[in-house]
């Protein structure tokens, strides 16, 4: 009788152990709370939440988990801000993690978890090796030598060691599934020349993803090598080159979805993404071509919607009217002539970046005669920009009272200042630089 008393109890305790996921971080975050998902295609599902306990600096946290739990990818999200989050595997065993929330690419240390301190010893050792083989493919580029080759071969031999080496030893764990879809084609022989090692990127990009796994589906890992593989591996600098090249590149992403639920899932993850760049000519051409053909089902016609009109201001759109008058004579942006395109600044005189970088553009544009300026000044009044206007005489001046608040500027969408919007001779927009360097990459090729 005690023996099956015993069982009885032995049996219970499996059936409701836990597993614990803890964290430490370090400095400690201005948040109070951490929240638990699990990651599923592109949607994070909500577990719990627990509250921070702070103490010397260092915040501490910890869930539970039943041990029923689902093995897969789960994420941490500590912060509000885009990048407040931490995503890890989870295999049926405890985990523990310390962490510095300010500086992630840096400083995550798994204490506890064979899977997670498998992986990530993995993707450390194979990106270090991994860089030094593309930096002696570019040095090769510039100055080839036997030299050079020689120690591309040997760095090569270094990688095949590590990935297979990584590959034996995760056989059986969750960790496998990523590290075998983490491996780079990488050439035998070093490249003679760029284009055909871009070529050949490209070709090989996704040759070791399964898109039908579902361990790499229910994690970040497949619309994260989508994302690299559309808007960084395929790049030009053409305009219009730039275009046919990310539809091209979509069409390839697009077409590894292995169901219609996963096709729908990459192609809403692709119009997210080219809509955050305010490229409007992109995402009017996924749903024409891909979104508007799914079945009605899997149409979110809400999410439609709602990125329409966040693209009201974006790249491919005709630049919303600005009418003013100067020198006793009315203008309109949609009538201005004399430019093959159009750089349009939002400032204000009371903003610091502003006054940096308006006279450094000012200087920049000196004989780049091809491209015209409109300077929208965003003010309260005109006491200062009445003045300040006169040190760049050869441009066009607006004053737009009401800063904020000022009806263009709540049509253009403007949140900070400086802005810039760069036209074509028809008025379309045709870029939006977020700095002040990509500004001049964007005038020096149009002038």
């Amino acid at each position: 009788m005690r023996k099956i008393i015993v069982l009885f109890l032995f049996m219970s305790s499996l059936s409701y152990s836990q597993f614990s996921i803890k964290g430490t971080m370090n400095p400690t975050p201005n948040s109070s709370w951490v929240l638990l998902y699990k990651i599923e295609g592109t949607k994070q599902i909500f577990v719990k939440n627990t509250e921070l306990r702070k103490e010397n600096k260092k915040a501490f946290f910890e869930f539970s988990l039943p041990n029923e739990a689902e093995p897969g990818s789960y994420r941490i999200k500590y912060s509000m801000n885009k990048n407040g989050f931490i995503d890890f595997l989870f295999n049926k065993e405890s985990i523990h993690f310390e962490f510095n929330p300010n500086d992630l690419e840096k400083n995550i240390d798994f204490k506890e978890s064979k899977e997670n301190q498998l992986y990530y010893s993995f993707t450390k050792k194979i990106d270090a090796t991994q860089f030094t083989l593309d930096s002696l493919q570019s040095e090769y580029f510039r100055n080839p030598s036997t030299k050079i080759k020689e120690l591309y071969k040997k760095n090569l031999e270094k990688v095949k060691r590590i990935e297979k080496d990584y590959i034996y030893n995760s056989k059986g764990k969750l960790a496998h599934h990523f590290i075998k879809a983490s491996l780079r084609y990488t050439p035998q022989e070093i490249f003679k020349n760029p284009q055909n090692y871009i070529s050949s990127s490209i070709a090989h990009f996704f040759d070791n993803i399964d898109f039908s796994n579902k361990s790499l589906y229910n994690s970040t890992f497949l619309f994260d090598k989508i994302s690299e593989y559309v808007l960084f591996l395929n790049f030009a600098v053409d305009p219009k080159q730039k275009e046919e090249t990310y539809k091209k590149a979509s069409k390839v992403a697009i077409a590894k979805a292995t169901t219609i639920t996963f096709k729908a899932e990459v192609i809403n993850y692709l119009i997210s993404k080219f809509s955050e760049i305010k490229n409007a000519t992109l995402v009017d051409h996924l749903f024409a071509n891909y979104f508007d053909k799914l079945p009605k089902e899997n149409q979110n016609i809400q999410f439609k919607n709602k990125i329409l009109a966040q693209l009201r201001i974006a790249i491919g759109r005709v630049a919303p009217e600005i009418s003013w008058t100067e020198n006793g004579k009315e203008l309109k942006l949609s009538s201005l002539k004399g430019g093959m395109s159009y750089l349009l600044i939002f400032y204000s005189t009371g903003c610091s970046h502003c006054l940096r970088e308006v006279p450094e553009i000012y200087e920049y544009m000196k004989g780049k005669n091809n491209t015209k300026v409109i300077a929208f000044a965003m003010e309260n009044s005109d006491e200062v920009w009445s003045g300040y206007r006169l040190k760049m005489p050869k441009w066009h001046h607006i004053l737009g009272l009401g800063k904020w608040g000022n009806p263009t500027a709540r049509t253009y969408q403007i949140n900070s200042t400086p802005s810039y919007f760069i036209l074509g001779m028809d008025k379309q927009i045709i870029s939006i630089p977020k700095t002040i360097d990509d500004l001049k990459f964007v005038l020096k090729e149009l002038n």
